[in-house]
């Protein structure tokens, strides 16, 4: 529903929420005690959930079955204002608080794999296991289609491209302008560079490609152009390497769309990783795994129960889908959930609702 923190969970007990819901609601104090009893093999068995869940949302119909699948992995700052919880750091923006990696379905916005860590952890720590991680939960889902890795330059190391390789997926890896790569970038000649038409007038773009350490290479270099070329006047290289094969305008494009990633992160960041409600590093662990699993749920009722439509910020769907003021009647020994009139995403409403009721039951 969009709750932020502990204290926003009481918006279930509210009314006759609790009899519509059924189970154990508990007040929010019980709900503060229970993340507090998370352990850090307890956090990992919520890992696994997440990917059962996972497993059964695609077989239910929301998963890319032999299509392509694309996977975006990324980290980010998730702020921390207290000064009494455990693994909060200063990190890279000098910004206080924890830094989670994430990774993202592309085309739907879903979370696949998601690990909580320490402020002051480095961008790349725990990525090679991460992605393996990532790999066989891809493959115990069901995904038989050809998958493709956009990380960005953390995620740049030998020993991850090589397990890539050898699970025969597609990766297009950012990597940092460091020692030997300006020199392979000088090496391209001129005429080989190729002008971007889609990029805005007051600048330029060009792309190429060469080779590094015997993997495709492609470049993308940017400059301002006219009375603002004198604030930058220079070109700035953005390379990364990939082992497809497909032409380089396609490529490069579809490398720049690494950024939907930010979309999840909003999103996520919009309900409840705004806040870190535990003083406690496991607990806060749990939350975000926590929190991942809502955020797919959500995801799925669009992807199974309303298909084909575009991908909407959770926020939207939430307040189009879920968050319908309603009043619950028993008439004759049977309960009624009467909805307003006239609601204006009522067809969509109505459209998702049987779909989703007619989901088989999976064991």
């Amino acid at each position: 529903m969009g709750a932020d923190s502990i204290d926003d969970c009481e918006l279930l007990r509210a009314g006759r929420t609790r009899r519509l819901l059924g189970g154990w609601l508990p007040a929010p104090s019980t709900l503060g005690t229970f993340l507090r009893a998370f352990t850090f093999g307890h956090v990992r068995q919520l890992d696994q959930l997440l990917g059962e869940t996972i497993t059964r949302a695609w077989r239910a119909g929301a998963g890319p079955g032999k299509e392509r699948l694309v996977v975006d992995v990324d980290s980010f700052i998730g702020e921390v204002h207290g000064y009494q919880n455990q693994g909060v750091g200063f990190e890279y923006t000098k910004k206080r608080g924890y830094h989670p990696i994430l990774a993202s379905r592309a085309d739907s916005g879903e979370v696949l794999h998601v690990r909580l860590r320490q402020g002051k952890a480095n961008s790349s720590r725990g990525a090679v296991r991460f992605v393996d991680e990532l790999i066989a939960r891809v493959k115990r889902a069901g995904a038989t289609g050809e998958k493709l890795l956009r990380p960005d330059s953390s995620f740049w190391n030998n020993t991850l491209i090589k397990r890539l390789e050898q699970a025969d997926w597609l990766y297009s890896i950012s990597i940092r302008v460091q020692t030997g790569v300006p020199e392979r970038i000088a090496e391209i000649p001129e005429s080989t560079w190729i002008t971007l038409e889609d990029y805005p007038e007051d600048g330029e773009a060009q792309i190429a490609e060469t080779t590094l350490s015997g993997k495709r290479m492609i470049v993308r270099r940017t400059r301002l152009i006219g009375a603002q070329a004198e604030l930058w006047p220079d070109w700035r290289y953005f390379p990364f390497l990939t082992n497809r094969t497909d032409d380089i305008t396609i490529v490069e494009a579809e490398h720049r769309q690494h950024a939907v990633v930010e979309l999840t992160i909003r999103d996520l960041k919009d309900q409840a990783l705004q806040h870190f409600p535990s003083g406690q590093f496991a607990a806060n662990s749990a939350w975000t795994v926590i929190s991942c699993i809502a955020h797919n749920l959500t995801r799925w009722t669009a992807l199974i129960g309303l298909p084909g439509q575009t991908v909407r910020a959770a926020r939207t769907l939430r307040r189009r889908l879920l968050q319908i003021p309603g009043r619950l009647t028993r008439t004759a020994r049977q309960w009624t959930l009467h909805l307003p009139a006239r609601w204006p995403w009522q067809h969509d409403f109505i459209r998702a609702l049987p779909r989703i009721r007619a989901l088989p039951a999976l064991v």
